[in-house]
Order: structure tokens, then C-alpha cells, then sequence
């Protein structure tokens, strides 16, 4: 059984159908990439796997329980979390406030949660009182995640961690993905950034039109030469 499985999943917004029928799963030990092009559905199906928006049709299951119509604090205190592409941060706290934030379901989060996130990411620890608004683009994204890893999740959805950064600054953002997987936390992600994301994922899915069109391991939707003439500019 998979740690994450959405079949047939239905749901927009408004009037507006997006996703047709989206199916996926995550292991328990997995980094699986969402790519495709603008417009296909790729936040929208993270957005509704978190329940900030309304699953349609469909249904969800996390760790083997139905959560489709479950609230995002519920799937937060049962181990999921999320990463948005932006406003990730409350740019007027300190980091170590914004850590704080991200662990407020739990009450009072216990110290050792704040010492596997500085582990993992250093110069969160180094600036703990630094507000967030102040820090670069990466170090914002790496608070953002370092958040979400406050309620100590099984998973933890992603949304285009690249987005907006320095290329420089693309590498440090996966290792720091990577890193947190290979401590125990799958990981599902949306990127534009398609050809990177695949060389260190699992699996990928490719979603167009709101619908799956292509869905294999990382390495063998790179080698897939359709893939790579429609999706990755090959």
C-alpha cells in the first residue's frame, strides 16, 4: 500500500473543471515529480491532495485512511505538509518565530523538532533571529521548508522550490530535498525545472490538460524521447 494514493481525482475551482481524472501514488520512501506544461493541473492536484482546494470526484488516501474530504490541520497533525510556491513565509517574523509558526498545531513544538531542521539546513540556526523578509530568495525557501518540517510529516508536498532562484542556488535547494528524504520524509513535487527534478526523482508523473499522460521512473521518462521533445526541450 502507498503512503499517498489519489484516484480519479476531479476538482477546479468555481465553475472551472481542472483536473479530469488525476491518479497518483508516493511510497513511503519516494521523491516523485509533477511536471508538465503551464496550465496542466500541476498545483491545483497538490492543492487538493492538502484539501485547500475541494476534491470534486475521486478519492485521497494517506497512510491507508480515506482523508479526501479531511482539513488541512488534520492531514497536518497526521503527517503531511505543504510548501507553497509563494508567500511561504511570514516575512516580518524571525526565523525562529516562522519555525514556531509552522509547528503551532502541535502547541508548544519540542526543542529537538528545532534541532533537526537547523541540522538540516545551518544557516536557519545561524540567523534564528533575523527576520524573513531580510534573507534571500533561497534562504526564504529553505525557512519555507524547514516549517513544513515541523510537524515531523511522512510527507512533504513541494511546489516549484526552484522558482525564482538563482541557478546557483537551484543545486542547494534539491540537496536539501534530497537530504530530507534520504532522513525519512517521501516527498511529492511540482517543478518547472523538469529535467533536474527527474534526474533525482523516483518517479515522475507528466500531467497535461488536467489529465496523466505519461507516468514511469525518473531516468526512463528522461530517456523517453517523446517526453523529452514535448516536456523538456530535447
Amino acid at each position: 500500500m502507498a503512503l499517498l494514493e489519489a484516484r480519479d481525482v476531479v476538482s477546479g475551482y468555481g465553475d472551472v473543471e481542472i483536473l479530469h481524472g488525476v491518479s497518483i501514488d508516493v511510497e513511503s520512501d519516494e521523491i516523485v515529480s509533477i511536471i508538465g506544461p503551464n496550465g496542466a493541473g500541476k498545483s491545483t492536484l497538490m492543492k487538493t491532495v492538502f484539501s485547500l482546494v475541494d476534491c470534486w470526484d475521486g478519492s485521497i488516501t494517506f497512510r491507508g485512511e480515506d482523508v479526501t474530504h479531511d482539513q488541512t490541520s488534520t492531514l497536518a497533525r497526521n503527517g503531511m505538509c505543504y510548501v507553497p510556491q509563494t508567500e511561504n513565509v511570514f516575512p516580518t517574523l524571525s526565523v525562529e518565530e516562522n519555525l514556531r509558526m509552522g509547528g503551532y498545531i502541535l502547541g508548544d513544538p519540542p526543542k529537538e523538532n528545532y534541532e533537526r531542521i537547523y541540522e538540516h539546513f545551518p544557516i536557519l540556526a545561524e540567523r534564528k533571529s533575523q527576520q524573513a523578509g531580510s534573507m534571500s530568495g533561497g534562504q526564504q525557501q529553505m525557512l519555507a521548508m524547514g516549517r513544513g518540517l515541523m510537524v515531523d510529516p511522512d510527507l512533504m508536498l513541494v511546489d516549484e522550490p526552484s522558482a525564482g532562484l538563482a541557478p546557483d542556488l537551484v543545486d542547494d535547494i534539491f540537496e536539501k530535498i534530497i537530504e530530507i528524504n534520504e532522513s525519512g520524509t517521501a516527498i511529492l513535487m511540482v517543478e518547472q525545472n523538469a529535467r533536474k527534478a527527474l534526474e533525482f526523482s523516483d518517479r515522475g508523473y507528466v500531467l497535461e490538460m488536467g489529465e496523466n499522460r505519461f507516468e514511469d521512473s525518473g531516468d526512463a521518462l528522461l530517456d523517453d524521447p517523446k517526453v523529452g521533445e514535448l516536456y523538456l526541450g530535447a
